[in-house]
């Protein structure tokens, strides 16, 4: 990567995880320079500008797309406004990386996907967890045949937010439209890596359920009716024939994190982090083979870190690796970061669970558009 030149890169928007993971994610690489951020307000963009160092400061999306130095525009807004702002950058002929939910709906999705695709543009979605050194890791133990021919595998998620209580910070994913809850967001990162890695599913039964009927905001005290799912269950086969159940759940009091229970014919793994996100460790993997009963530790090994070495928390460490994998992509010609394709195809996996949820029925994968995972 040493020959290939710097990419230049235009933030759209810099909020929390902005700060927390992009920024810190994109100065510990070398590939890339942040040059361009762009904000509702100039005077908010030039605040940041001046904060950490980036040339151009601007109000206006498409003025950021039009820089020559900028290579990759980097959507980082609320879900509603990614749409418009990837569009920008497409017409102006850049690379785009865009958080996800890549939009609010399916159809918008494909659409983006579609332009891009006309466009010769490189897309990159948000879905980090898929490109954590962990999550490789995991695929390859599988593929070597750790624990046989797989029979079953259970994931939980759970997090305290998105429960009754929504924090200032969260305050936009309120409303329905916004496409911003447990299922679009946790599930959507999580369901992503899981299926990637043991394949994709077939059949899938679903509940997908609103137990906190009223939010507060924690900022105002005010209440809302709510209309978001906070906890979702899901059970189903993948096309070997293996069965899955994956179970998200907000607001949860004692959280657990993130737990995998992984369960073949010869041995079985088991994955927990304490954290589902803001997460500090690495996923902690565990197996046992054969009729032994003791679980041992099995850590990543050094060649799955495809980073510089650093102190940065593991959820901000995902993306690093999701950005170094575009970025050796955009070099080689390869296709190993997350893209818009994948987005769409995670789309259509929650249309199908809102759909076996709402009409109490199993979806067969098989008769719905498919992207593949």
């Amino acid at each position: 990567m040493s020959n290939q030149k710097t990419i230049g890169v235009g933030l759209v928007g810099v909020g929390n995880w902005g700060r927390y993971g992009h920024i810190p994610a994109l100065r510990l690489l070398p590939e890339y320079k942040i040059v361009a951020v762009s904000s509702r307000s100039r005077s908010k963009a030039q605040e940041i500008a001046n904060e950490f160092g980036i040339e151009h400061a601007v109000d206006n999306v498409d003025e950021l797309a039009h820089f020559s130095d900028v290579d990759l525009v980097v959507v980082l807004p609320p879900a509603p406004e990614h749409a418009l702002a990837v569009k920008a950058a497409i017409s102006a002929s850049k690379d785009v990386y865009c958080e996800w939910p890549l939009t609010t709906n399916t159809r918008d999705s494909e659409e983006l996907l579609s332009m891009a695709s006309t466009a010769g543009v490189r897309n990159v979605v948000g879905l980090q967890r898929t490109l954590g050194a962990s999550a490789q890791f995991l695929q390859d133990l599988l593929a070597a045949g750790y624990v046989g021919r797989l029979r079953s595998v259970r994931m939980h998620v759970s997090m305290g937010s998105f429960g009754p209580t929504r924090s200032a910070g969260l305050e936009w994913t309120i409303d329905k439209e916004n496409f911003s809850h447990v299922l679009s967001i946790y599930g959507g990162h999580f369901m992503d890596m899981l299926f990637h890695i043991v394949g994709e599913p077939k059949t899938l039964s679903s509940i997908v359920a609103t137990q906190f009927p009223e939010l507060t905001l924690s900022r105002t005290g005010q209440s809302f009716p709510n209309d978001t799912p906070d906890c979702v269950m899901v059970i189903g086969t993948l096309k070997d024939g293996a069965l899955f159940e994956v179970q998200i759940e907000g607001g949860k009091l004692h959280q657990s994190g993130l737990q995998i229970d992984i369960t073949g014919t010869s041995g079985d793994l088991r994955i927990t982090n304490t954290r589902s996100f803001g997460t500090k460790q690495d996923n902690l993997i565990q197996g046992s083979q054969g009729d032994g009963e003791e679980w041992h530790v099995l850590p990543t090994p050094a060649r799955y870190h495809t980073i510089p070495d650093s102190f940065l928390d593991v959820s901000v460490q995902d993306l690093a690796q999701l950005y170094a994998a575009f970025a050796n992509d955009r070099a080689s010609g390869t296709s190993h970061a997350r893209s818009f394709s994948h987005a769409v195809a995670m789309h259509r996996i929650i249309d199908a669970i809102n759909s076996a949820s709402s009409f109490h029925h199993t979806v067969a994968m098989e008769d719905q558009p498919w992207i593949q995972l």
